[in-house]
C-alpha cells in the first residue's frame, strides 16, 4: 500500500509540472500521448484506490456531476474596481494627482477582459476558489476552478497562506469554436468571450466548465502570510515564482511620457494577443505609496483603467442569406463588402431573425455599421443609409432548400422548416447525429454527410448503420483504409449508452445534461415510448416545455419508425446505472466545505452512486450534512434545524469498503429531532443505540443495515437478514431488539 501511496504522489508531483510547463511557460517537455498515458495511470489508481487520493491531483481537473447550487463566499479583502479612463487628458490628470503627494513610479499592464476570481492557498494547495460578486460576497466555484489548467493546485513554494486575485477568460479560439457549435445547434451563442467564461465558471457542473478550455492570468497579491511584499512588481514577480501564470507585460516607468506610450503600445497589439483586452491599467508601484494615497468610497487613488474604444467600421451590405439549421430554424446572414476589424478581413455576420433586422431596418444595399462583438464575432449594429428606392427586407416564407412552407410557431422568434425531410436539416442533424459528445462517429464530417446524402446514400441518422462500404468507397477521397476505419467508428457507436444517442436526435430543448438526466430515469429506450409527460416533468431541471418536447417526440410514428431500425441495427439502447449500492436510499444530504480528499463533485458523485439524493440547500428534509472545513452558514443552519452533521470520513463508515463490516458512530444513527425527543430520552436513545453497535460488532456477518422513520415516527430497522417495525415508544424501552440472533442496527435516519 505504501507503495502505491508513493506512486500516485509520484506521478501527481510529475503531472502538475508538465501542467505548468505547458500552460504557463508554454514550454512542453512531454509530448501529448506520454502525459495522457500518466494521467490514466494516475486515473486508475485513483479509483482502485480513493483513500489516497489528493484534491491537488491534475485527474480532479476534469470536471463531473452537477451541484445545485454556489455558497456564499465574504472576501477579507475587498474585490474593488478601478475608475475607467477614456483619454490621454484623463490620463495626465491622474499622474497629476498622485504627485501632488507622492513621487510616484508606475507600472503598466494589459487590462484582460474576463471574470475576477479570488484563489486561497494553504501550505501551498488551493483550498477555494471564488467569484467577485459585488466586490464583497462572491460564490464558491472551487470544483469549476479546479478544471482550469493553468491554476496551479499546488505552489511551486509553500507558504503558509496566500490570496491571489485573477482574471479568468476564454482564449478566441476556443470561443469560437464555442459559438460555432452553438449555431450549429440553433442555441443563442454567447455576444463575447466574457460572458462566455462568466457563464463557463458558473456552470451546476464543472465538466461543462472543463470542455470549455479556460485560462487564467494573476495580477495581484490580496492577502499573504510568511512574505513581506512591499511593491507591485515585487508581487508579480513572486507570482511567477510560485508558479502563476500573470499578466503577459509588465513594466516599471517613472516617467509618465513613457506609461502614455506604453499603453499606446499596447492599444496598438490588442487584435495580436489570443485572449480579449478591453484596455490597460496603470497602478502606483510602491505600496506605501498606495497607502498614503488612500481610495474613494468607489475606486483606489492609486491606479486607473484606460479603455480603449471599440473599433467599428461602415461598409455595403450585398444580400442575405438564409442558412437552415439541424432542427429547421431560419437563419438571416449579412454578407458584406470585406471590411478589416480587429485585425482579420470579415464579410458576413449573423442577423438572427427577423425581430433583429426590423428593429435596426436593415435593407438589402443599406451602408451599415459592423464591429466585433468581443473583438471576435461580427455583428451588423445599424444601418446608416438606405440605399435608393429600397424596400423593408422580410424573411422568406418557404424553406431555400426544400422549397416547403416555413412558420413562426407560437411563442418564438425564429422562423422554421416543418419538413421533416429538409435536405439542409437533414445533413446538419446527421453531423450532430455523429459528432464527438453524441454519437461519436470519427471520420464523419459535414462534407462526407453531404456526399452521402446526395448520393441517396443516407437519409436519416439510421441509415448510418445500413451503409454498404462499396457506397462509401466510390466518395471522392475515399480509399479502402478509410472506408474501413468509418465502417469501425460507426459499429463502434451501436455500443453507446443511450444518453447519446438521445442528444444526437437532436430533440428540441433537450442538451447532452439533459438527455442523460432523462436516460438515468427511464433506463431504456423501451420505457421512455412509456413515460408520461408528467413524469418526465418531474425530473430535475426539467420544466413542462422539456417534458413536452421530449412526450411529443416518442409519439410521432416516424421516432417509433427510427428506433425500429436502431434496434435492428443492434444498438445498445440502454442506459447503465450507476448506482453501486442502496446503502444511502431515502437520504437526503448537503455537502459544504473543503473535504480533505474529495471535492464536493466527487462527494455529491459517491453519494448518489449509493442512493442518495443530493441537495443544495439545508431544510427540515435534510438527513445529512456533510461538512468539510470552512462550513459556513449551511453548518450553522443544520445545527439549528437538528440536522446530523458528519464528516467525510463518517461517510464512508456509513458506506462500508468492499465488503467489510460497517461501523457507524452513534452520533449519526439518528435524526432524533424527528422523533421530538425530550433531552432525557434522547440521551436514553442513544445509550440503547450504542449497546446494539457493541453487540453488532461481534456479528460478522452483518454487512449493512439501515434505519427509517416515517412522518407517523415509526422506525423501520433493516439488516441483511430481517426487518422489523417498531413505533415510537418501542424505541424507548430498555432492551434493544433481538430477532432471529440478528441484531436490527439502525444506520442512518430520515
Amino acid at each position: 500500500m505504501v507503495n502505491i501511496k508513493n506512486k500516485m504522489e509520484q506521478l501527481e508531483q510529475k503531472l502538475n509540472e508538465y501542467n505548468y510547463q505547458y500552460y504557463v511557460l508554454d514550454r512542453p517537455s512531454v509530448d501529448d500521448y506520454t502525459y495522457d498515458m500518466m494521467l490514466r495511470e494516475l486515473e486508475k489508481l485513483q479509483n482502485e484506490h480513493p483513500e489516497f487520493s489528493s484534491p491537488t491531483s491534475p485527474v480532479n481537473r476534469v470536471g463531473g456531476n452537477a451541484l445545485n447550487t454556489f455558497e456564499e463566499v465574504t472576501h477579507i479583502v475587498q474585490m474593488g474596481s478601478l475608475q475607467d479612463v477614456f483619454s490621454e487628458e484623463e490620463l495626465w490628470a491622474f499622474d497629476k494627482k498622485c504627485k501632488e503627494t507622492i513621487d510616484p513610479l508606475y507600472v503598466v499592464e494589459p487590462k484582460i477582459d474576463g471574470l475576477s476570481v479570488s484563489l486561497e492557498y494553504e501550505n501551498g494547495k488551493l483550498v477555494r476558489g471564488s467569484t467577485r460578486g459585488d466586490g464583497l460576497v462572491g460564490e464558491d466555484v472551487t470544483a469549476n476552478i479546479k478544471t482550469i489548467k493553468s491554476v496551479p493546485l499546488s505552489l511551486r513554494k509553500e507558504i503558509p497562506f496566500i490570496e491571489v486575485r485573477g482574471e479568468v477568460f476564454m482564449p478566441r479560439k476556443s470561443f469560437e469554436a464555442l459559438v460555432e457549435a452553438q449555431l450549429e445547434n440553433d442555441e443563442e451563442p454567447f455576444k463575447n468571450p466574457r460572458n462566455a467564461a462568466a457563464g463557463s465558471l458558473r456552470q451546476k457542473d464543472s465538466g461543462v466548465t472543463a470542455k470549455r478550455n479556460l485560462d487564467i492570468f494573476v495580477f495581484n497579491i490580496q492577502r499573504i502570510q510568511g512574505i513581506e511584499i512591499t511593491s507591485h512588481k515585487q508581487s508579480l514577480d513572486l507570482l511567477k515564482e510560485l508558479g502563476f501564470k500573470v499578466s503577459p507585460s509588465y513594466n516599471l516607468y517613472s516617467d509618465f511620457k513613457q506609461v502614455v506610450e506604453e499603453i499606446e503600445k499596447i492599444g496598438e497589439n490588442r487584435y495580436n494577443y489570443q485572449f480579449d483586452i478591453d484596455g490597460a491599467v496603470v497602478k502606483v508601484d510602491d505600496l506605501k505609496d498606495r497607502t498614503t494615497l488612500g481610495a474613494t468610497s468607489k475606486f483606489p487613488k492609486w491606479a486607473v483603467a484606460f479603455k480603449y474604444p471599440p473599433e467599428e467600421k461602415q461598409t455595403k451590405l450585398l444580400s442575405i442569406e438564409i442558412n437552415v439549421g439541424r432542427t429547421g430554424v431560419l437563419t438571416p446572414i449579412a454578407v458584406f463588402e470585406p471590411i478589416t476589424l480587429a485585425g482579420t478581413t470579415v464579410s458576413r455576420a449573423v442577423l438572427h431573425n427577423q425581430d433583429f433586422i426590423s428593429a435596426r431596418d436593415i435593407r438589402l444595399q443599406d451602408t451599415v455599421v459592423v464591429r466585433k462583438a468581443g473583438e471576435i464575432i461580427p455583428e451588423v449594429l445599424s444601418s446608416v443609409e438606405h440605399a435608393e428606392n429600397s424596400k423593408q427586407f422580410f424573411m422568406p416564407g418557404i424553406c431555400p432548400s426544400c422549397g416547403e412552407k416555413a412558420v413562426y410557431e407560437k411563442n418564438e422568434a425564429a422562423l422554421r422548416c416543418v419538413n421533416t425531410n429538409c435536405p439542409a436539416a437533414i445533413k446538419r442533424s446527421i453531423t450532430h447525429f455523429a459528432s464527438r459528445n453524441a454519437m461519436d462517429i470519427d471520420g464523419l464530417g459535414p462534407a462526407v454527410v453531404e456526399a452521402l446524402i446526395k448520393t441517396g446514400n443516407i437519409k436519416t441518422s439510421a441509415d448510418l448503420y445500413f451503409l454498404d462500404p462499396e457506397a462509401i468507397n466510390k466518395l471522392e477521397r475515399f480509399g479502402d483504409k478509410s472506408v474501413q476505419n468509418l465502417m469501425d467508428s460507426i459499429n463502434k457507436s451501436k455500443d453507446n449508452q443511450l444518453s447519446r444517442l438521445i442528444f444526437g436526435l437532436g430533440i428540441r430543448g433537450i442538451g447532452q445534461k439533459a438527455a442523460q438526466l432523462l436516460c438515468e430515469k427511464f433506463g431504456s429506450a423501451k420505457e421512455l415510448f412509456k413515460a408520461k409527460e408528467e413524469e418526465i416533468s418531474q425530473i430535475e431541471g426539467f420544466g413542462d416545455v422539456m417534458a413536452k418536447s421530449v412526450y411529443e417526440y416518442f409519439k410521432l410514428e416516424k421516432t417509433k419508425e427510427l428506433f425500429s431500425r436502431l434496434e435492428l441495427a443492434g444498438l445498445y439502447l440502454k442506459e447503465d446505472k450507476k448506482k453501486t449500492s442502496d446503502k444511502l436510499n431515502g437520504l437526503t444530504f448537503v455537502i459544504t466545505g473543503t473535504l480533505p480528499t474529495l471535492t464536493r463533485t466527487q462527494a455529491k458523485k459517491l453519494l448518489e452512486e449509493n442512493g442518495a439524493r443530493v441537495s443544495g440547500s439545508v431544510s427540515k428534509n435534510t438527513s445529512f450534512l456533510l461538512a468539510g472545513d470552512d462550513a459556513g452558514s449551511k453548518l450553522d443552519k443544520a445545527n439549528a434545524l437538528g440536522v446530523s452533521v458528519i464528516s467525510l470520513q463518517e461517510l464512508t463508515n456509513m458506506i462500508g469498503n468492499e465488503g467489510e463490516k460497517m461501523s457507524v458512530d452513534i452520533i449519526h444513527l439518528a435524526k432524533l429531532s424527528r422523533l421530538n425527543l425530550s433531552k432525557q430520552e434522547e440521551e436514553k436513545f442513544k445509550v440503547q443505540m450504542q449497546s446494539i453497535l457493541e453487540m453488532v460488532e461481534k456479528l460478522p456477518d452483518i454487512t449493512s443495515a439501515g434505519a427509517i422513520i416515517d412522518p407517523n415516527n415509526k422506525m423501520t430497522l433493516r439488516t441483511d437478514e430481517a426487518e422489523h417495525n417498531f413505533k415510537r415508544e418501542e424505541l424507548l424501552k430498555n432492551a434493544p431488539a433481538v430477532k432471529a440472533g440478528c441484531i436490527e442496527v439502525p444506520k442512518v435516519v430520515e
